[in-house]
């Protein structure tokens, strides 16, 4: 996960808590926006979580892929 990710998580749990805590004091509208914002920051962090999940595996695959065709001499 990139610093970008990392950082989103990080900030959206933040909000997520927030967001909880002013359900429990029944601060409805903020606890809605922050929930909102907290929702965001973790989908980000899912989306980098994601890509670079992906990448890792692309890389993989090249590697194999040269390991199988140096070894069969091309």
């Amino acid at each position: 996960m990139s610093a970008l990710g990392r950082w989103s998580l990080w900030i959206g749990l933040g909000f997520i808590a927030v967001s909880v805590i002013c359900i429990v004091l029944s601060f409805v509208p903020v606890a809605v926006v922050v929930g909102i914002l907290g929702v965001v920051g973790l989908g980000i962090a899912g989306y980098d979580a994601i890509y670079n999940a992906l990448d890792r595996a692309e890389l993989r695959r090249r590697a194999a892929r040269t390991r199988r065709d140096q070894a069969q001499g091309l």
